[in-house]
């Protein structure tokens, strides 16, 4: 696997990480624990060094699975975790958001534990705290690299002043939001903005929480407790008119010898050298299908061929329901 650098930091990892969320939260009931860690040290086995995770995914259990997994590559792999939601200690359950310092430092010593590591190599505010200044988060995340529990620093979903703001306080090394081809907002503001201030960019549903891979229907069905029952680009409507998109990449994937979705991941790789995707499995086909997108080059005319084809297609639905989105902060 290739490596790369997260914009001007010195965490180099693997250029495609493995997001982890999927098993054990959001996508309907977890799969199997050993069938989770076997994959997890599949990944490894095919060189990738960089895992997501958040305390939120779960909530608890995911970081729990990664500690017992990756116990084995300690100082082999980089680990991001998450902070920023407000979160009953005793069920779990999510209440809103809290980037409070004092929340920011309990949380990190409570991840620490769970992962069973001793330092965090990558950091981030999962969302942006309105109630919070980002400078005090930022200088909270300070504090712990200066104790050594904390090695980077990232934000998520973060617009523009927010990044610019945080940045001067704490050097960020990572920006996570969603992007692919049928999200590319970050493109006009937030990709720019990155390259001028040396962060890089960790894009998460690089795969269009599947859609991408061309293998969704109009009516497929999703298990209770999927996530994507709630999101208004999962409706039958949008599945049928936002296929369009797949048929672009089924269209290059023909050419190639190659599937869409490591079609989607080998554009994503060509956006900029310091983009790193996450995307997420719970397969082991899947594994190595999407980590094979690392070594697949897209040409000039490929590249050119895919944004023409793809900007005629309009994307039908938000990304996520109003009272989610609005706990973003771009």
């Amino acid at each position: 696997m290739k490596k790369r650098k997260l914009g001007n930091s010195n965490l180099e990892v693997s250029a495609l990480g493995l997001g982890c969320m999927g098993m054990s939260f959001a996508y309907g009931p977890p799969p199997d624990k050993q069938e989770m860690i076997t994959l997890l040290h599949e990944a490894v086995a095919q060189g990738i060094t960089f895992f997501d995770t958040a305390e939120v995914y779960g909530p608890f259990t995911n970081e729990t699975l990664l500690g017992e997994a990756l116990v084995p590559f300690k100082g082999k792999v980089a680990i991001a975790t998450k902070f920023g939601f407000k979160l009953d200690p005793n069920t779990g359950a999510q209440n809103g958001l809290n980037s409070r310092p004092k929340n920011i430092k309990a949380v990190a010593e409570a991840s620490l534990k769970r992962l069973n590591i001793e330092v965090i190599d990558l950091f981030y505010q999962h969302r942006v705290d309105p109630e919070v200044p980002i400078e005090e988060v930022a200088g909270a995340v300070q504090d712990l690299i200066k104790e050594g529990k904390v090695l980077h620093f990232g934000l998520s979903e973060a617009g523009a002043q927010t990044i610019r703001r945080a940045h001067a306080v704490q050097p960020v090394t990572a920006l996570q939001s969603e992007y692919s081809l049928w999200t590319r907002g970050p493109e006009a503001e937030i990709l720019p903005l990155l390259e001028e201030l040396g962060i890089g960019f960790v894009p998460f549903s690089p795969l269009g929480r599947g859609f991408l891979t061309g293998k969704m229907q109009a009516d497929t069905h999703f298990s209770a407790g999927d996530m994507r029952n709630t999101l208004p680009r999962f409706t039958p409507e949008a599945l049928a008119a936002n296929q369009a998109l797949v048929d672009v990449l089924q269209r290059v994937a023909a050419q190639k010898d190659a599937t869409p979705a490591q079609i989607a991941l080998a554009w994503l790789l060509a956006q900029k050298p310091w983009i790193v995707p996450i995307p997420g499995t719970t397969k082991s086909h899947r594994l190595r299908e999407n980590n094979e997108a690392a070594e697949l080059e897209l040409s000039a005319v490929e590249l050119e061929e895919i944004e023409t084809l793809a900007m005629q297609v309009s994307v039908l639905g938000a990304r996520y329901p109003e009272h989610v989105e609005r706990m973003t902060g771009l």
